[in-house]
């Protein structure tokens, strides 16, 4: 099992999706011998998951089903135990097109942090490319290392341990594009400046308050970075729903419906577009926004190196 090739079957040792539904997902360690607890009963790993086909749906103990699947950096950042706030898909999404990673790119990162964006990155840069994370925090680093081996990535990460506003990535001139989520961005624009490539990089900053945004342009501008701009991505969701209007009465449907013989006890012309005005209501499908939505998460910084 790997987050970057798909495997077919279910293997021992492999991390797995237990999908309840699509608001009750977790992830699951593979483990001949080993039992996981779900609201539809047990699930023995040793029977019920090892050597079926990924996406199988499995029967638990009471009588209730799931369905096992393939983990992917999508799933991934919606089920990793969290150690710091994350990147979601909606920031993803657009900081991997605005980097314009592909296979191939060398990227750098600070920091790791729960390793959301991490995921993502080396699934588009496989599997020529490579990722050069940084972690200021030792147990975050070691752990993000453990889940990279896991997660059959390694070979494609280099996870280092310190502080990128001091000593940089560790890479000189080598890279395509640099991330900065960190809360002092504007400190690590020299470092970033040093690792990517001599000419074309991009570099992207992510912040929660304007004021760091603020500093961090004015970091850039001052090494020489170009085509400065910063975006935020609000997410908004849209329900479809029918709706009833009623229908103004222009004092023509009366005399229209006794012109033409309609008759509104007839069952024939119940639903007939005279049945409605007849009714004085119609209806349609209409989009309506949730009346809570996802806010503000942070912003983002882009900038060339010129």
């Amino acid at each position: 099992m790997s987050f970057v090739e798909y495997g077919d079957t279910i293997k021992d040792g492999d991390t797995a999706i237990v999908f309840l539904g699509h608001e009750s997902m977790f992830p699951v360690k593979v483990q001949h011998g080993t039992v996981t607890q779900t609201k539809y009963g047990v699930i023995r790993h040793s029977t019920d998951l090892i050597g079926k086909k990924y996406g199988s749906k499995v029967t638990c103990s009471k009588g209730g089903w799931v369905f096992i699947l393939h983990p992917t950096p999508e799933l991934w950042t919606m089920n990793l135990p969290h150690r710091t706030q994350i990147l979601y898909s909606t920031d993803i999404s657009i900081i991997t097109m605005m980097l314009e990673l592909k296979p191939g790119s060398i990227v750098c990162e600070s920091g790791t942090g729960s390793g959301s964006l991490s995921h993502a990155v080396i699934r588009t840069v496989a599997p020529t490319g490579h990722l050069y994370t940084v972690e200021f925090h030792q147990q975050r680093a070691e752990k993000a290392r453990e889940e990279f081996r896991e997660h059959g990535v390694e070979h494609l990460v280099t996870v280092t341990n310190q502080d990128v506003c001091k000593n940089g990535f560790g890479v000189s001139n080598i890279a395509d594009a640099v991330f900065l989520d960190i809360p002092s961005p504007w400190e690590a624009i020299g470092h970033a400046k040093s690792a990517l490539k001599a000419e074309g990089g991009r570099i992207c900053s992510f912040s929660p308050c304007i004021e760091q945004v603020q500093r961090t342009c004015l970091a850039m501008e001052e090494y020489g970075f170009t085509e400065i701009n910063t975006l935020e991505i609000l997410l908004r969701v849209y329900n479809v729903r029918t709706i009833s209007l009623q229908i103004p009465d222009l004092g023509k449907a009366a005399e229209d419906n006794s012109s033409t013989g309609f008759d509104s006890s007839n069952p024939s012309n119940q639903g007939s577009p005279s049945a409605n005005l007849q009714q004085g209501t119609v209806q349609f499908k209409s989009g309506v926004p949730l009346r809570e939505m996802v806010g503000h998460t942070g912003y983002l910084t882009f900038a060339t190196k010129s």
